[in-house]
């Protein structure tokens, strides 16, 4: 009997095959960025205690657990996806109005939580999305003082005077955000356009429930992991490291005011 042939090509490996179930980006293109005043044909909840959490965390059902970080305009899951692992217990939210870039996520995460258990499915059961538009429903999605961490990384610079209205940091929603953001809670904004840093930091700055903490303090708090995730992790951060291009971090902590 003539013996079999070994093939030349060895089997995949695990990473290969973890990497054969990840959907690709180039099927899910669209704009870079979308009007947030446009009609998006949105669904939503009327309040945070009427929103099944259960679909998106079904591993923390019976938990009674909410999410405690939320990326705002999450993009692709970059950042998600690296703190993923780093806080297991902790409930991640990422919105994102495009529908392509969204529905990119949700397969991403369906897909590594697909992964061998003795893979790294575990590490993704904290983390997932909704389509939102957190200007308009943010209060809808979490209840007061719910969230440790809220992440602005790269949003849309609206360089325009008129577009202005449109940026994801202005004094209305600054309250927004002070609402479902605990005490202590921390603010992370990132971008690679200085006007639009200055503008996010002179807002936080002039809000009286926030208060501007520096890089070395939050990382001398043990907040360093957070911040090499805000600084790396998310394709418009790649995309700026490769271009050799300059990041401007601004992190405000939520405080109370105490009552007289």
């Amino acid at each position: 009997m003539a013996k079999r042939k070994r093939s030349s090509h060895p089997a995949p490996d695990a990473p290969q095959q973890h990497n054969a179930l990840l959907p690709q980006k180039r099927h899910y293109r669209q704009r870079a960025h979308a009007n947030p005043f446009s009609d998006h044909a949105l669904n939503y909840p009327a309040s945070p205690q009427g929103f099944d959490w259960a679909a998106l965390f079904p591993s923390y059902a019976t938990s009674g657990k909410t999410p405690e970080f939320a990326d705002v305009g999450c993009g692709f899951g970059g950042l998600l996806i690296a703190l993923a692992p780093l806080f297991p217990d902790t409930l991640m939210l990422g919105m994102e109005i495009r529908v392509q870039v969204s529905q990119y996520v949700q397969d991403r995460i369906a897909a590594l939580r697909a992964t061998p258990a003795s893979s790294t499915s575990h590490h993704f059961q904290n983390v997932s999305i909704v389509r939102a538009n957190s200007m308009k429903f943010t209060p809808n999605y979490f209840p007061k003082h719910s969230l440790s961490a809220l992440f602005f990384l790269f949003p849309d610079p609206h360089f325009k005077s008129r577009k202005h209205k449109a940026r994801i940091i202005s004094p209305t929603l600054l309250a927004e955000y002070a609402y479902v953001l605990r005490p202590g809670g921390i603010v992370y904004t990132i971008t690679d356009v200085r006007d639009l840093h200055e503008w996010m930091k002179a807002h936080l700055d002039a809000f009286p429930l926030f208060e501007y903490v520096s890089e070395e303090v939050l990382r001398a708090e043990g907040k360093g992991a957070i911040l090499d995730a805000v600084y790396s992790s998310t394709e418009e951060g790649k995309k700026v490291e490769r271009n050799q291009g300059d990041k401007w971090l601004a992190c405000f902590r939520r405080i109370e005011i105490p009552r007289l």
